[in-house]
C-alpha cells in the first residue's frame, strides 16, 4: 500500500509533466505567456502530457511508422512533435538537415537522458546514445580503427570474408539471410578482436539477439520520453526498471563473453593485430576509459556494422527481385571486365570498383530506396539556435527522418540506381544521410560501403534470384533470426561460377593476411 509520501511524489511527477506540457505545446495557457519567438514550426495535434508520443508509438507498433513518417512532409521542412516532456523537432528536407546537423553540430551533437535504452539497457556505455561527456573518448579511439588509411586492408578482408558468405549461397541457398549476418559480423570481429570469427550459430543468434533487443528498445518505455520520472520517481517506486534491468544484465554477460578472451590474450601478450590490442588497450593510445567502457566500445562497433550491413543486404535482395532490370543492367557491366575473351571467370572486387560506377550507385540507391535507419537518434541542442525564422530553446531534439528525405526524387518507390549517375556515386555520404550526420555521423561508413560493394558486386555477378511469392516492398522484417524475410529462390548462375567459387575458396577464403 502506498504510503502519503509516495503517493506524493507520484502526483508530483504528473503535475510537473503536466506544467512541462503546458509551457511547451504552442496553444496551450502557458505557453501564451511567451513571445512569439517561442512559436515552433508546425506539426500533428497531440495529446495533453503525452504530446503526440502514442500516434508515433502507434504508427511503429503497426508496422506503419514509414507511412507515419512520410506524412511529416505536409508540414514542410520540419515539423514539430511533442513526445512527453521532449520537444522533437524532425527534419524533412535535405538542406535544412544540412544546415542544422552539419552547419551547426557544434550544438547539436548531444544525445538526450534515456534512462531506459541508455542506462538500464546499456548500463550507460553504449557509444552511439551515449551522451557528449562519455562519448567523446570513444570516438577519438574509432577514428584511428576506421580511418581512410587502412581502408584497403580492410577491403582485402572484406574480399576473404565474402568468399565464404558465396559458399554458403551454395550450400544453403534457403538461409541467405544468415549468411549475410555472418558475412558482415566476420571482417568487423577480424578488425577489432583480430581473430577470425569462429563463433557457433548459436553464439552468433545470441549476439544478433543482443543487437536487435538494444534497437527495439529505443523509445519503447514511456520513461525515456518523460526521463524526469527516474530522478522523481523513487526507485522502490519504478515499477519499470527490473524487467528492463534484467535485459541490460543478459546483453552485458553475452559482451563480456565476447570480450574476455581478447582482454585476457592482450593482458598475456598472445593477441594478434587488431584494434583492441593495437589501439584501444595499446598504451601509446592513452585510452581515458575503464575496461567496462572498452568492452562495450569494442563490441559496439561490432555489433552496429555488421546489423546494418546484415539488413542493407537483405534489402539489396528485395530490390534485385522486384527490379530485375537493375541487376541485369549491374551484372552486364562486370561481365564487361571479369570474363576474360578466352572465357574464363573471375570475381569482380575493389580494384574494380571505380570502374563499375552503376554498382556504386546501386550501393547509394539499396540504402535511399528502403531506410534500415528510418530516424537517427536524437540529437538535442546544447544551447539555444535561431534559425529560419524560429528559436529553438537549448534542449530541443533534432530528428532526421530518413523516410521523409529518401521520398524527396522523382517515382521514389522505383529503385533506380541511374539517380546517383551524377559524378559522386563513389561518395555514399554525397547526398545520402543513412550514416546521420555532424559530429555523430558513423565513423565507419566507408568500410560499410565497400562491405556492400563487395557482397553485392559477387552475388549478383554469381546468382540468380527470382521471387517465390508475393513480396510487399513496403515491410521487410529485419528481425527475424530463423526465416527468411520474404522469398526468393537463389541458384548460382552457371556450372563456371560454381567452380570458381569453390576455386577461390580453396585457395584464399579461409585465410586472412596479416594486418
Amino acid at each position: 500500500m502506498l504510503s502519503g509520501t509516495d503517493l506524493g511524489s507520484i502526483l508530483g511527477v504528473f503535475g510537473a509533466l503536466w506544467l512541462i506540457y503546458q509551457w511547451l505545446v504552442p496553444g496551450t495557457f502557458l505557453s501564451k505567456l511567451g513571445s512569439p519567438e517561442r512559436q515552433l514550426p508546425p506539426g500533428p495535434r497531440g495529446l495533453p502530457i503525452v504530446g503526440n508520443m502514442f500516434q508515433f508509438t502507434k504508427a511503429r507498433d503497426a508496422g506503419l511508422w514509414a507511412p507515419f513518417l512520410a506524412s511529416l512532409l505536409q508540414y514542410g521542412p520540419m515539423t514539430t512533435l511533442h513526445m512527453g516532456s521532449q520537444t522533437w523537432v524532425v527534419l524533412n528536407d535535405p538542406r535544412v538537415v544540412n544546415d542544422i546537423i552539419n552547419k551547426h553540430g557544434k550544438i547539436t551533437h548531444e544525445r538526450p537522458e534515456m534512462p531506459v535504452a541508455g542506462t538500464l539497457v546499456s548500463h550507460g556505455l553504449r557509444t552511439v546514445i551515449r551522451p557528449t561527456a562519455g562519448w567523446t573518448e570513444g570516438r577519438r579511439v574509432m577514428h584511428h580503427l576506421l580511418s581512410g588509411s587502412v581502408l584497403r586492408v580492410y577491403g582485402n578482408w572484406q574480399e576473404i570474408a565474402s568468399l565464404q558468405m558465396l559458399a554458403a549461397y551454395l550450400r544453403e541457398p534457403t538461409r541467405w539471410y544468415a549468411h549475410h549476418y555472418r558475412y558482415s559480423i566476420a571482417v568487423l570481429y577480424r578488425l577489432v578482436m583480430g581473430e577470425h570469427l569462429d563463433k557457433t550459430q548459436t553464439q552468433l543468434d545470441e549476439y544478433q539477439q543482443v543487437t536487435m533487443e538494444f534497437t527495439w528498445s529505443l523509445l519503447r518505455s514511456f520513461v525515456d520520453y518523460f526521463p524526469q520520472c527516474d530522478r522523481w520517481v523513487p526507485t522502490r517506486l519504478q515499477w519499470w526498471r527490473p524487467g528492463w534491468a534484467q535485459m541490460g544484465d543478459r546483453h552485458h554477460r553475452v559482451l563480456q563473453a565476447w570480450w574476455d578472451p581478447i582482454r585476457t590474450a592482450v593482458r598475456n601478450g598472445t593477441a594478434k593485430p587488431g584494434f583492441v590490442r593495437d589501439t584501444l588497450l595499446h598504451p601509446a593510445m592513452r585510452y581515458k576509459g575503464g575496461e567496462e567502457e572498452a568492452m562495450y566500445l569494442a563490441t559496439s562497433v561490432i555489433a552496429a556494422g555488421s546489423d546494418n550491413t546484415r539488413m542493407t543486404l537483405n534489402t539489396f535482395l528485395m530490390a534485385m527481385i522486384s527490379h530485375p532490370e537493375t541487376m541485369a543492367r549491374a551484372r552486364k557491366d562486370m561481365d564487361a571486365l571479369c570474363v576474360g575473351p578466352d572465357g574464363a571467370l573471375r570475381l569482380p572486387g575493389m580494384a574494380d570498383w571505380e570502374q563499375l560506377p552503376y554498382l556504386a550507385a546501386m550501393v547509394k540507391e539499396v540504402l535511399r530506396w528502403r531506410p534500415t535507419t528510418p530516424i537517427t537518434p536524437q540529437h538535442q541542442l546544447t544551447e539555444d539556435l535561431e534559425y529560419a525564422g524560429y528559436r529553438f530553446p537549448k534542449g530541443t531534439c533534432f530528428v532526421i527522418n530518413g523516410i521523409a528525405l529518401s521520398q524527396q526524387c522523382e517515382e521514389p518507390d522505383r529503385f533506380d540506381p541511374s539517380r546517383w549517375m551524377d559524378g559522386n556515386e563513389g561518395n555514399i555520404t554525397h547526398g545520402l544521410w543513412a550514416f546521420g550526420g555532424g559530429r555523430r555521423i558513423c565513423v565507419g561508413y566507408r568500410v560499410a560501403q565497400q562491405a556492400l560493394y563487395i557482397a553485392m558486386a559477387r552475388i549478383i555477378y554469381c546468382f540468380d534470384l527470382v521471387s517465390e511469392g508475393p513480396v510487399n516492398t513496403r515491410k521487410l522484417n529485419h528481425f527475424s533470426l530463423h526465416q527468411q524475410p520474404f522469398p526468393v529462390k537463389v541458384t548460382v548462375r552457371s556450372p563456371q561460377h560454381e567452380q570458381l567459387i569453390q576455386q577461390e575458396v580453396a585457395t584464399t577464403g579461409n585465410v586472412f593476411p596479416p594486418m
